[in-house]
């Protein structure tokens, strides 16, 4: 839904606002809790029956079998390699469980849950025609003129039982520590008027430019920006609180346990400071490059791709930063450069001349998960999914 004065987003939030005119007021906004962000195309999906939530246990990387009314938490659904599917949202109300995920994925999540049903007592329906979804870091006003089906409160960054922190720093001192997003369910056909009480309220509306730039100084990884077809959940530090370690089988379990207990993650995510001096952003997908000989960290003809730059967005405080998906060996203390051919793509050029180059811009790395994170007792050498030879 697009209200008057919003300019439109693009990518995975299209159909919604990137922002109403003033991205950093309403960036401030929202952090303060006194702004709402517009998701509506959001999917949601929900299963009832009395079964859902012991057969989302048996199928998804979390234990929700024993989620309580009102209770947040959110799931993977792995494929047999590991690799992340799925990664939903969950809330239950007491009759029915209520899984929020990414505009993209309601359908695939839906039809993947109805396949899996079998005999058990569970009802699965895609509800995103029906229910709107709204962003905000503090519940919304009171005296919505609706009642809302499920308010989800993120997690994040806290650890969940059978959880472990792939962080490189203390819990204390992590980033998301004071993050705070709630995601509220309302009918669609009464989202004008939700919108309108939240603004009778003095709060403002913000695009997704607001929200993204909060998550990413958070270091909250997104399925629709830092996941692709190759991660797993101890890349992204979701083993926090997407993961319990210790619960039983389910699909892509295998890698999960041999990873943390044998292995490392091969890739990691990490946070960017970026270069500030230019007008423009990075775009999502653009390489991250390192120095090939870390005695020469300023030529760029001596650089090799090492990662790919995942979220990006401009904070109203830290100035332009992203995060970036790396190989797990780059030196830590590496100064880093954000290659950009999306944009010399899209400039304009005289077709006798050369294409337009690439834009460059340096980048400081702050770890998010550590470069060891993952077990080393016995593991053996080579690929770490073979046993020892005897």
């Amino acid at each position: 839904m697009l209200r008057t004065g919003a300019v439109a987003a693009t990518g995975p939030d299209a159909g919604t606002a990137a922002h109403y005119g003033s991205p950093t007021k309403e960036q401030r906004a929202l952090e303060a809790g006194s702004a709402v962000v517009d998701l509506s195309t959001r999917a949601v999906v929900t299963v009832s029956g009395a079964d859902r939530l012991s057969w989302l246990t048996t199928l998804s990387s979390q234990q929700v079998a024993d989620l309580r009314p009102g209770e947040c938490s959110e799931l993977l659904l792995l494929d047999i390699a590991g690799r992340i599917e799925h990664a939903p949202a969950i809330i239950d109300d007491g009759e029915t469980a209520w899984l929020i995920t990414e505009a993209s994925r309601g359908v695939a999540l839906a039809q993947w849950l109805e396949s899996m049903k079998f005999a058990l007592r569970v009802e699965v329906s895609d509800r995103t025609d029906d229910y709107a979804v709204l962003g905000s870091t503090a519940p919304l006003p009171k005296g919505l003129p609706v009642t809302s089906p499920a308010q989800w409160t993120d997690p994040w960054p806290r650890l969940g039982p059978g959880a472990e922190s792939y962080a490189a720093i203390d819990e204390s001192e992590h980033p998301g520590k004071d993050w705070s997003w709630h995601l509220t369910l309302v009918p669609r056909e009464k989202l004008n008027d939700v919108m309108t009480h939240v603004e009778s309220h003095g709060w403002l509306l913000a695009g997704s430019l607001a929200a993204e730039a909060l998550r990413i100084a958070a270091w909250r990884p997104r399925l629709a920006f830092d996941v692709d077809i190759k991660a797993i959940p101890h890349e992204l530090d979701l083993i926090r609180t997407a993961v319990h370690l210790s619960k039983g089988c389910y699909k892509g379990q295998e890698t999960i346990a041999r990873v943390h207990n044998l292995g490392h993650p091969p890739r990691r995510l990490v946070f960017l400071h970026i270069d500030g001096s230019e007008h423009t952003l990075p775009a999502p997908g653009s390489d991250v490059l390192a120095p090939k000989d870390s005695s020469d960290r300023d030529a760029l003809t001596q650089e090799r791709a090492v990662g790919v730059v995942t979220s990006v967005a401009r904070h109203h405080e830290a100035g332009p930063i992203a995060l970036a998906l790396v190989k797990r060996k780059v030196d830590p203390e590496a100064q880093l450069v954000v290659r950009d051919l999306e944009q010399a793509a899209s400039e304009e050029v005289d077709a006798e001349q050369l294409p337009a180059e690439p834009s460059f811009y340096a980048a400081a790395q702050e770890l998010i998960v550590r470069p060891d994170a993952g077990k080393t007792v016995g593991r053996p050498q080579g690929d770490f999914l073979r046993g020892p030879r005897r």
